[in-house]
């Protein structure tokens, strides 16, 4: 699993690979008792600070989504709620990021309902 990180974006690193782990999660990527590369592993790989993938991995475990068994590794938690909320917090981030955007572009959101609405239907999703 390759993890694509934006050092040229204003979103912080660490949150860009909490969320990148997060997706991979929730669009199964990484299924439950998946084990996670090592701290080094994913710092060498990403070429980041392994602080960071601490960081993230401990914010991960503290939030319920993975589980860390010392001298075995970091794995994804086997529960049922983790997929719903991981897909619920990801969907928010992405909803918010849009509006801004949207926003700042000068949309009203009557017309991006119906963007959405629109784009959906051209998909075939509605």
């Amino acid at each position: 699993m390759t993890f694509k990180l934006n050092s040229d974006s204003r979103i912080p690193i660490y949150i860009q690979l909490k969320e990148a782990i997060k997706l991979a999660i929730a669009t199964g990527q990484f299924l439950a008792g998946s084990q996670l590369p090592t701290v080094r592993q994913l710092a060498v790989q990403l070429k980041i600070n392994p602080n960071t993938v601490s960081r993230v991995y401990l914010e991960l475990e503290s939030e319920g989504v993975l589980s860390t068994k010392q001298g075995k590794g970091t794995f994804v938690k086997d529960h049922p709620k983790i997929d719903t909320t991981i897909k619920e917090s990801s969907l928010n981030e992405l909803m918010d990021d849009f509006i801004i955007k949207a926003s700042a572009l000068g949309f009203s959101p009557t017309e991006l309902l119906n963007a959405i609405e629109k784009k959906m239907k051209r998909s075939g999703d509605v």
